[in-house]
């Protein structure tokens, strides 16, 4: 696989006045220092620089890797019109969605940096599914009680408890009650569809 700073220059006309002033105003929000933002995508300073002044063009790479450092979205970064997003979600427009035996409905709004789930873990289901990925979760215990591995330790989470980790640690969940677990569930990763950060990876599989 290439790296973010070799290959693939995105060379279609046009972008380079558009994605130029993008990317600079893009990591200004997001607080990060020419340097920080280089060091997280695997850039040298001098080429995201040139990148912020449009004297080099991106790579798709590039364009992954600085969308989920900033919290966005590449079409962002390209300057495409972002749709006004509603801040309120109501519970009657949650529809429940199912995959893999859980139940999941989406208390979020789509293309955010976070995904914000409400889950229903049936007992005995997909606990056998180890998950590892890029990005953060946080989770919330809303009924029942919950088995959270991770790495090498098991967890026992009862109603009011949560558990926010790094989800590139190997992690299992799974329901302790014969009525299952419902939970909130917050992740970090951009642009996943909501039933792979249900079910993640089988152990073996690349996330």
């Amino acid at each position: 696989m290439s790296s973010p700073e070799s290959g693939d220059p995105a060379e279609q006309a046009g972008l380079l006045p558009v994605v130029a002033p993008q990317l600079r105003a893009l990591r200004r929000r997001a607080s990060l220092t020419l340097e920080a933002a280089a060091r997280a995508a695997g850039l040298s300073p001098a080429h995201l620089s040139r990148l912020e002044t449009g004297r080099r063009q991106p790579s798709l790479p590039m364009l992954l890797a600085l969308a989920r450092i900033y919290g966005t979205t590449v079409s962002e970064l390209l300057g495409e019109t972002v749709t006004e997003r509603d801040a309120v979600v109501r519970a009657f427009d949650m529809e429940p969605t199912a995959a893999g035996g859980w139940t999941y409905w989406q208390a979020g709004s789509p293309g955010r940096g976070m995904q914000a789930l409400r889950v229903h873990v049936p007992h005995g289901s997909q606990g056998d599914i180890v998950r590892v990925h890029p990005g953060e979760e946080w989770l919330y215990v809303l009924k029942g009680r919950l088995r959270l591995h991770l790495g090498d330790t098991t967890h026992r989470l009862a109603p009011g408890d949560s558990a926010h980790f790094d989800s590139l640690t190997p992690h299992r969940i799974a329901a302790q009650d014969p009525g299952g677990v419902e939970l909130l569930f917050v992740h970090t990763l951009l642009q996943s569809p909501t039933a792979t950060l249900c079910l993640g990876p089988t152990t073996g599989e690349t996330p």
